[in-house]
């Protein structure tokens, strides 16, 4: 099934920042798969209720538009092999707001597992 990545949630891909993250192989000595192998990712600082809000789409694949057309994400959150790319604390930020009221936003880390997506043709 394709499934498009929300529209309304396009905002949260801006400041994305594209990695190679680097995951410990699982195959034996002399193997294809030994060391580490390689996936491209998006890497985003978001805030926690941008999270919550996205949180329901986590570890599904979603198709892309505008300027990363062709692509693919999927929300890293608890898939045991990137473990070390779940979502982690992103800080805090207090400001005070124009009322004059204190304001804190908690950020969070994530990471979105980013794929070439190919389409088949029929001839």
């Amino acid at each position: 099934m394709r499934r498009m990545w929300p529209d309304d949630l396009d905002f949260i891909l801006n400041d994305a920042e594209e990695v190679t993250l680097e995951e410990p192989g699982s195959g034996e000595a002399g193997s294809a798969k030994e060391g580490h192998g390689s996936r491209q990712a998006l890497r985003l600082r978001i805030t926690q209720q941008d999270f919550e809000r996205i949180w329901p789409l986590a570890e599904a694949r979603y198709r892309l538009g505008g300027a990363r057309l062709g692509k693919a994400i999927t929300l890293i959150t608890t898939n045991p092999h990137y473990h070390r790319w779940h979502p982690t604390d992103g800080g805090v930020e207090e400001h005070v707001s124009e009322s004059g009221r204190q304001v804190t936003t908690n950020y969070v880390i994530v990471h979105f597992l980013l794929d070439d997506v190919r389409e088949t043709v029929d001839a």
